[in-house]
This record gives structure tokens, C-alpha cells and sequence, in this order.
């Protein structure tokens, strides 16, 4: 089952630790336990201009839920750090060169809590912008 109902960028600042312009996504539009659905129009920033950005988009969403999941099963969520980007693929050479929204997919693959891994897209109106897989590792 899908949460639906706009999550804005005021309560995503206290879903994770990036603040000012380096909280990079706009809305959390759904989600459930296994994924979320994102938009961003701060790629159009030209302090982010290049694609490999793209991948902070899909780690910071992986955050959000990660920290979306927590709030529903009553914890915090343990803090975290981006460990491993794999299999990526970026399809475009620039962020700043698209007027839409970027669209931001995060699949969990596997693990809980601080310990996961994750399957990450990102698009505009239907075409890739990159994905790749995001390893989430506990901060011990």
C-alpha cells in the first residue's frame, strides 16, 4: 500500500541531514516500505549542473525512506552514510539543460535499517536521466 499525500521539502529537512541547498529533492509524492517517488526542480540550479548529481538525488531519497520507514515502525532512523554507488549509468551530460521536474525512483533491493541496498532512477517526462544501485551502510 502506497502513502500518498505531499511530503515537502520543510519535512524532508527533518528526514535527513542535508541542509540549505544541499537538500536537492522538492516533494516526496509516495511510498511505502519497499520504494518512493520523488520530484526535484533544483536541478535547474546552476551550482548542479553535471549528471553525476543525479546519483545524490537517488541517495538522498534512499535517506528519506529510510528515514520515512523508521518514523513508521516509532524509531529514529540510526545514522547512515553513502558507502557504494554500483552499476550506474548516466544518460545525459548535464541537469540543468531539462525545464521538467526531475523524477527520482528508489527501489529497496535488500537489508533494513541502516544496512540496505537500493535500486535508483532517475528521469524527466518518461526519459532517463540515471540509475545505478546505492549502498546504504550503517555509521558505527
Amino acid at each position: 500500500i502506497f502513502v500518498t499525500g505531499l511530503i515537502d521539502k520543510s519535512k524532508i529537512r527533518n528526514l535527513i541531514p542535508h541542509s540549505g541547498t544541499m537538500c536537492l529533492l522538492d516533494d516526496v509524492v509516495r511510498w511505502d516500505d519497499e520504494s518512493i517517488f520523488c520530484i526535484s526542480n533544483t536541478n535547474r540550479d546552476a551550482n548542479n549542473p553535471p549528471a553525476v548529481h543525479a546519483l545524490e538525488y537517488g541517495a538522498q531519497a534512499a535517506a528519506i525512506h529510510g528515514g520515512l520507514r523508521a518514523r513508521a515502525a516509532g524509531t529514529t532512523p540510526p545514522p547512515c552514510y553513502l558507502a557504494a554507488l554500483r552499476d550506474t549509468h548516466l544518460h545525459v551530460a548535464r541537469l540543468d539543460d531539462f525545464a521538467s521536474p526531475l523524477e527520482v525512483r528508489v527501489q529497496r533491493l535488500f537489508g533494513d535499517a541502516g544496512n540496505t541496498i537500493c535500486q535508483c532512477s532517475i528521469s524527466t517526462n518518461g526519459a532517463p536521466i540515471a540509475d545505478g544501485r546505492v549502498t546504504i551502510m550503517l555509521r558505527v
